[in-house]
């Protein structure tokens, strides 16, 4: 028999308090949600730069430029196929040892798997051992990120007031465009007032280094969170109840497969606006990449813009419906706009504005858009799962899909890979939406 727990209600103060009195602020939560979320994706974002600007060079000088983009876009997609087997081990570790000990461990495993990155011997001198220390450790990336999962997301979300939902459900999407400026940011200045040959040598290592600084500050961070009574109280009362992840794909099928792909639109956009065009530009056009690393870091404020806006629409419209429309508009974009790529710096420019602009209302609030589905007790390790395989799906392969597409198809092709996220999405809303009208 299930326990009954009352929901939190809004006191007029800042936070929350439950019917035991417990005060629950969702400003505090978000801060360590923001900051959590920006190591993740600043990790995240210095592999993906490297992937387009070093390591072909570095790790497959044997083969032609295109190529070892690919190569190093294969090698990226790891991390994601990896990501799920961490959420099964660090959420028996959470079951066993708790939520401190997952995140102490998870997030040393993925500062260390990305600073070894700045290491990395060149294949001129250790030959392919270059390139299985390189999958190794973006492997070790993808382990770690399916530790990284706190449930903090999902704790200001039960505690923000409810005419505030979507407002507060975009909180930690900010970490993505927060992460890229750091990111794009820190190549552009290395790599633009550096002769080449000492980027290559030395100054490419440093993001990686800046990334393991920002992954201790952000465990502190989520620790001071985790280990507050008020989290430790929501523990156990089991809204954020580390389950079994093989019981809950069992007792969650329906829901795991709405849950993964309601986001696939964002997701596929995700890297059709951040590491597709990075490539695009460096291998097929004149363009400087330099000046193309900050013209991201600019559109990522955008993108930040976009999804504090998603936030207001999404409490005006309803989450679901913004999604929905995101949805189609992405499919319409996926149409014209990667040819705009080909246009000069006009239609780079372009693409990347209104790219932006439709990523961070979308991605702003396709983060547990159906996580309600989930039983109170499945949905700490169901929104992880969805998570999972949202990414892999919608993300994982993106890079190396459209580029491959583009490259032997022409840019117009793809949108392809674009059109395929924004029709999952629409089809999984529609089923949700039949599962909710028979419930």
């Amino acid at each position: 028999m299930s326990e009954t727990v009352a929901s939190p209600h809004f006191d007029g103060s800042s936070g929350t308090r439950d019917a035991q009195g417990h005060l629950l602020n969702p400003s505090d939560i978000a801060i360590g949600v923001v900051i959590g979320r920006t190591s993740e994706f600043f990790d995240f974002f210095v592999f993906a730069i490297a992937s387009v600007i070093v390591f072909p060079a570095r790790v497959f000088p044997f083969v032609d430029p295109l190529t070892g983009v690919l190569y190093s876009f294969a090698i990226f997609a790891l991390a994601f196929i990896a990501r799920p087997f961490g959420t099964w081990l660090f959420m028996a570790i959470d079951r066993l040892h708790g939520k401190a000990t997952k995140l102490t461990i998870s997030l040393f495993l993925l500062g260390t798997s990305t600073v070894v990155v700045a290491f990395l011997p060149a294949y001129e001198d250790v030959g392919a051992a270059s390139i299985w220390l390189l999958a190794l450790m973006r492997i070790g990336q993808g382990v770690a990120l399916g530790g990284t999962w706190d449930g903090l997301a999902s704790l200001l979300a039960m505690n923000a007031p409810e005419n505030r939902r979507g407002l507060w459900a975009m909180v930690p999407q900010l970490g993505a465009p927060f992460g890229l400026i750091v990111a794009s940011g820190l190549f552009a200045f290395f790599h633009g007032f550096l002769p080449s040959e000492e980027f290559h040598q030395w100054a490419w290592r440093f993001p990686f280094f800046v990334a393991f600084a920002i992954n201790v500050v952000a465990l502190f961070a989520r620790l001071r969170i985790v280990a507050t009574p008020e989290y430790v109280h929501q523990f156990k009362r089991r809204e954020l109840q580390a389950a079994r992840v093989r019981q809950t794909f069992r007792n969650n099928t329906r829901f795991i497969v709405v849950g993964a792909f309601a986001p696939l639109a964002s997701f596929a956009m995700f890297h059709m606006v951040t590491v597709f065009p990075l490539s695009w530009v460096d291998l097929f056009t004149e363009q400087e990449v330099t000046r193309f690393l900050i013209i991201e870091a600019l559109c990522a404020v955008i993108g930040a813009i976009a999804i504090v806006a998603s936030g207001f629409l999404a409490d005006t419209y309803g989450r679901r419906n913004v999604l929905g429309i995101c949805a189609l508009l992405i499919a319409v974009f996926s149409g014209f706009a990667p040819s705009l790529l080909s246009q000069g710096v006009a239609g780079e420019v372009i693409y990347m504005v209104f790219g932006f602009a439709l990523l961070g209302v979308s991605f702003g609030q396709c983060s547990g858009a159906v996580a309600s589905n989930f039983p109170r007790n499945y949905r700490y390790t169901g929104s992880a799962i969805v998570s999972d395989l949202a990414w892999l799906f919608g993300a994982g392969f993106a890079p190396f899909v459209a580029l491959y597409l583009s490259y032997h198809l022409g840019l117009v092709a793809a949108g392809l890979y674009l059109l395929s996220g924004a029709a999952g999405t629409m089809l999984a809303l529609r089923y949700n939406d039949m599962l909710d009208s028979r419930e």
